[in-house]
């Protein structure tokens, strides 16, 4: 549970340090970028990569790891990029909606991928899971400016997020090899993030560097402490995915609140306590094993 904990705290972090960003001169997107230098970084000479004698581009071409860190390399910047996109057309509402929601995917995947069988204890603590996400995206919004635009790239993250939890969970099955697959991740998003920023042609700012170093500690931390759950929990994915979906909306409505001043509805704290609820019930049978 600890690991699962500090992935929590981890990406909360992250979107207090994206939340700040604009007043501090961080431009996000440059901050992203920068975010994967420090990620390859870390994960160099923190979880010394082996590539098994081979060079980089063999090791590239030969491994059985391929399509993973392909999809991974891809994923991680592309979806930043929906959900910019998203936020754009439908509004952060919708695009957090759509990002949490992708829980549903997960779960699918606990079960008839990572053949997770769930106990009926275990069942009500998802049927309550997904209430509790309910009352807590449950929020004002207007309506969307582009309701074309603004689905297709709700569909995108909410696919996007989905597939990228299910591929942690396959990185974090690989064991001791996962270093590797994980460093060629990064360094495949990084490049796909910086092609993007050239082809805009961006005005690069000393701050979105600062900005980015950091905001690449936290997530590096925040996809091993995940990695590491799913490891810990190596038959029970469902409680990683669920336990971190809530523990970050729940974490992060109460930090808005306090740090930000944000109003929290009698909706929204049901939905919090709802959400501690869904977390003992997801845990329980390991509690009392």
């Amino acid at each position: 549970m600890t690991f699962l904990i500090l992935a929590i705290l981890c990406s909360v972090s992250v979107s207090v340090l994206l939340k700040v960003a604009r007043a501090k001169n961080i431009v996000i997107e440059q901050a992203i970028a920068f975010n994967y230098i420090t990620a390859i970084g870390l994960c160099y000479f923190l979880l010394k990569p082996d590539f098994k004698g081979l060079g980089f581009t063999d090791f590239f071409i030969q491994s059985e790891a391929q399509p993973i860190f392909l999809a991974m390399g891809i994923l991680l910047p592309t979806v930043f990029i929906f959900m910019s996109r998203a936020v754009e057309y439908a509004g952060i509402v919708r695009a957090d909606a759509a990002q949490r929601l992708a829980l549903f995917l997960q779960i699918i995947a606990a079960v008839f991928l990572f053949n997770e069988t769930l106990s009926d204890l275990r069942i009500v603590g998802v049927i309550v899971a997904f209430l509790a996400l309910f009352c807590l995206l449950s929020k004002p919004t207007n309506e969307m400016g582009n309701a074309g635009k603004g689905m297709l790239f709700l569909a995108l993250v909410w696919l996007g997020y989905g597939t990228t939890g299910i591929l942690f969970k396959q990185i974090a099955k690989m064991g001791g090899a996962f270093p590797t697959t994980l460093f060629i991740s990064f360094v495949l998003a990084c490049a796909i993030m910086f092609s993007y920023l050239m082809i805009k042609r961006t005005q690069w700012t000393v701050p979105s560097f600062f900005g980015g170093i950091l905001l690449g500690v936290l997530n590096f931390f925040n996809i091993l402490f995940y990695i590491k759950a799913h490891q810990h929990f190596s038959d029970s994915p469902t409680i990683v995915f669920a336990g971190m979906d809530l523990g970050v909306i729940c974490l992060g409505a109460l930090t808005g609140a306090l740090v930000f001043k944000e109003k929290i509805s009698k909706l929204n704290g049901v939905g919090i306590l709802l959400g501690l609820i869904a977390i003992v019930l997801l845990y329980a049978e390991k509690l009392f094993a």
